[in-house]
């Protein structure tokens, strides 16, 4: 299943040349992993109460064309590997038919103090 954000880009989200700064395509597929997790129906709060949250571990990103101010982008996200520890997800950035921004990310459980944990099982059955 492929989650979906819309994403319009503001002033504040470009350059001097009114292009998105490439740091903000980090900030998009960010809220639409939050969206897509709140959509899952994913409590990070409560998780933060059991002492568990999540953690980008790595990152993969290419550039491939820019977007630029008032632009409308999608940002999608699908699951492409669950595992007992980790999460990886393939995040594209489109407008319109045009492939801006891809990236896989790597996301892991850890516990208050750093140390990584299993994904709780229902979040791990949830994804499947």
């Amino acid at each position: 299943m492929t989650h979906r954000l819309p994403v319009r880009v503001y002033y504040e989200d470009t350059d001097m040349a009114g292009i998105v700064y490439y740091a903000n395509y980090l900030r998009y597929i960010e809220r639409a992993r939050s969206d897509w997790v709140r959509g899952l129906g994913i409590d990070q709060n409560r998780m933060k109460d059991d002492g568990i949250v999540f953690a980008v571990r790595r990152v993969e990103a290419d550039y491939l064309a820019p977007a630029r101010l008032d632009d409308e982008l999608i940002v999608e996200t699908e699951t492409v590997q669950v595992t007992a520890a980790r999460l990886v997800m393939d995040q594209k950035v489109w407008r319109g038919t045009d492939l801006l921004f891809q990236a896989l990310v790597t996301v892991v459980a850890i516990s208050e103090g750093g140390q990584a944990v299993r994904l709780p099982a229902n979040i791990r059955r949830g994804l499947h």
